[in-house]
């Protein structure tokens, strides 16, 4: 099957891809706080929307759009003014929609399935930095030369999220886990929706200095 790596490639590969859904960002702390919020079920629908943001930027790698968008400086100021935007908006929500509402009450209000998963979509899509991540990562495993470079991209891109999802998974749980002791110590949790403003803040920061090159 020519879309896949050697076994030697893929090991690397699985290696960095471990070490990266390790590292936080936007989407684990989008995660994180929707699991303290709201618990489990909500934040792993998050889950699964920045995973299907994985796919679209995988699909424009492969294909080159990626290369278009960031080589376009009015495209690339329109989507990373976007995703920072939408950082903030996550940040006003954190403090606004937090823990000073009742899980149940969180959950019956703003806890949609379609509600998280755009969630974790949206935050992934309009992040630049994976997209420049993406195209800086993935074609270290291929050779540019290979006839099936494009179906070698596709094929990595889904195991890194097959990879990561665990990963991404466990972070959940574990949030969910902490989630009953922090709803009793309410001035923690409340802390924490301000701490998860300024990390969305921060990262929104970051993205609006991001460079395309």
């Amino acid at each position: 099957m020519d879309f896949l790596p050697s076994f030697p490639t893929l090991l690397a590969f699985a290696a960095a891809t471990l070490l990266l859904a390790a590292t936080p960002g936007p989407d684990m702390t989008l995660s994180i706080s929707r699991a303290l919020a709201q618990g489990k079920k909500a934040a792993l629908f998050v889950v699964l929307g920045t995973s299907l943001g994985i796919v679209v930027h995988t699909m424009l790698v492969a294909f080159g759009v990626s290369a278009l968008i960031t080589a376009s400086p009015t495209a690339f100021l329109i989507l990373k003014t976007g995703g920072a935007a939408y950082l903030l908006w996550l940040a006003v929500h954190a403090i606004r929609y937090g823990s000073k509402f009742s899980v149940n009450k969180v959950e019956a209000s703003m806890g949609t399935p379609l509600v998280n998963i755009s969630s974790g979509f949206w935050v992934n899509l309009l992040n630049p930095k994976v997209i420049i991540f993406f195209m800086t990562f993935l074609p270290q495993f291929v050779s540019a030369g290979d006839p099936a470079v494009t179906q070698k991209l596709l094929f990595l891109g889904f195991c890194f999220i097959v990879i990561g999802m665990p990963v991404n998974a466990a972070v959940v749980f574990t949030a969910d886990w902490l989630a009953g002791w922090l709803q009793n110590n309410k001035k923690i949790l409340r802390g924490m929706d301000f701490t998860f403003a300024g990390v969305f803040s921060v990262f929104a920061a970051k993205i609006l200095l991001t460079q395309a090159r």
